[in-house]
């Protein structure tokens, strides 16, 4: 464990995310000087930081220190980056370690770049501001300025203030995967209650018709979970419902997660072709058997094979398919030999994640058994599934980042020309409502000077089909509000 003592309470989320960037493998703990006894583990450094009213100061126990004065301490953005960039040279220095993202721990990089592009600024100086003020590389640096300006153009018909996309959440799987945290149960222990679900869902498609009325319905994103654990007429009865009560006339992208290959059927591909489905994802992870028996995919990599091929021979043209880098146990060659093998279906987008450890994934636990060293994600691999998705003739088009994300990389989304997930950009970009319905799920009000105000549905799919009621007042309140 590695302790970070303040003498003020101030900015210790991001003190917390940018040593654990440090330190991936330990935990860490911040907190205000004298609160607590607790000490580092032998032989890890303990760091503390101190504000002044002009200055901060960080150091390392019984070592080197750092301070930095601050021009206009009133400025509370200013303060924060100079804190950053202070503890990422102390860190970076004790660790003999540069991030590629230098002090930037948010999920949204690219959102920074676009903001000033859009302000005006060229590409020069947008580059110059995020090496500067967040240390980022050049690399990460040109990436986000070439997704931020790709995103500009595939965004240029979308309604802003008066559009929104609609996110619905089948919260169901086939089973639970050794690192997810999403909001997901097993659909063996639910099958008896996924009428009651639907009909809880089909109480909010009712809100938002009357909420929405006036607003333009751009995209549609179902996902989970995975969707298609539901049976073909369960997913026609969700599909009907959808067109029979919202006005479908001007939805540019209409995406189903189908996921994991031992859901997707033919029957269920072609009702979501009969209904409009425009883009599914059929989601290997890895095409590496061994590793999928690990993580408890219970497919096999020929199922995956299989699944695409079926969903092609249905007609569907804009296919994604998500990789994961970083499973555990996981080499170059390995991540070689999937993108080799997904080269060879040709799908039309594919999404690389980098391998994030949450704590209520099963996958924290396995790590306390097997160690950290066992998850390999490096900049090599992660050109590996660049360069793999240029040869496919794809772009990147959007990113994101997550907390404890191996490598400290981030996730990329890469597409042929017309295929980018038009949904994708717009929750990540934070510039369109979204009404968000289902079991844990959260709908986001963007107002037009780009304040955001959220509103999260219970996780539990048994309380969400209880307290349906209340969850459809939490956003009649939050659309009520001027």
């Amino acid at each position: 464990m590695i302790i970070v003592t303040l003498n003020e309470d101030r900015y210790a989320y991001d003190i917390h995310s940018l040593v654990k960037a440090f330190y991936p493998e330990q935990e860490i703990k911040v907190f205000v000087k004298g609160t607590k006894e607790e000490r580092s583990d032998a032989g890890l450094p303990a760091f503390f930081v101190e504000y002044y009213e002009t200055s901060i100061c960080a150091g390392i126990e019984n070592g080197g220190t750092k301070t930095v004065h601050l021009n206009t301490p009133e400025d509370r953005g200013t303060v924060k980056n100079d804190l950053k960039q202070l503890l990422y040279a102390l860190l970076s220095e004790e660790t003999k370690k540069t991030l590629p993202w230098g002090t930037l721990t948010g999920i949204r990089p690219t959102k920074i770049a676009k903001q000033l592009l859009e302000q005006g600024q060229t590409e020069q100086e947008v580059a110059a501001y995020m090496e500067h003020t967040y240390l980022a590389s050049k690399e990460k640096t040109e990436l986000s300025i070439d997704i931020a300006k790709r995103e500009m153009q595939i965004l240029s018909g979308i309604h802003y203030e008066e559009g929104y996309s609609l996110y619905i959440g089948i919260p169901f799987c086939p089973t639970t995967c050794l690192y997810c945290s999403f909001t997901s149960f097993p659909i063996c222990a639910w099958k008896n209650r996924v009428s009651d679900y639907l009909s809880a869902v089909e109480k909010e498609i009712d809100f938002v018709k009357e909420a929405c009325a006036d607003r333009v319905l751009d995209s549609v994103y179902i996902g989970g979970g995975t969707p298609t654990t539901l049976e073909p007429e369960e997913l026609e009865r969700l599909f009907l419902k959808l067109q029979n009560t919202l006005d479908w006339s001007q939805v540019r992208e209409f995406t189903v997660e189908a996921g994991r290959a031992d859901s997707i059927t033919a029957e269920k591909l072609r009702v979501m072709k009969r209904y409009g489905v425009t883009r599914i994802s059929v989601n290997p992870q890895t095409m590496k058997q061994e590793t999928l028996d690990l993580i408890g995919r219970r497919h096999t990599v020929a199922q995956t094979v299989e699944a695409f091929r079926l969903a092609r021979e249905e007609g569907f043209d804009n296919i994604n398919m998500d990789l994961i880098l970083g499973l555990p146990g996981e080499t170059k060659e390995d991540v070689e030999e999937t993108i080799r093998r997904v080269q060879e279906l040709g799908p039309d987008s594919l999404t690389v994640h980098s391998l994030a450890i949450k704590r209520a994934s099963r996958l924290s636990q396995w790590i306390l058994e097997h160690g950290i060293s066992t998850l390999h994600n490096t900049d090599e691999t992660m050109a590996i599934a660049a360069q793999g998705a240029k040869q496919m003739g794809m772009e990147p088009y959007y990113l994101y980042r997550q907390k404890n994300m191996s490598g400290n990389f981030e996730n990329v989304g890469y597409a042929k020309p017309g295929k980018a997930g038009i949904y994708n950009i717009l929750i990540m970009e934070e510039v369109q409502t979204i009404m968000a319905l289902g079991a844990g799920t959260i709908s986001k009000r963007v107002y037009g000077d780009g304040r955001i105000e959220r509103c999260d549905n219970v996780k539990d799919v048994g309380q969400y089909i209880e307290r349906i009621d209340e969850m459809i007042q939490r956003k009649q309140q939050l659309f009520s509000e001027e």
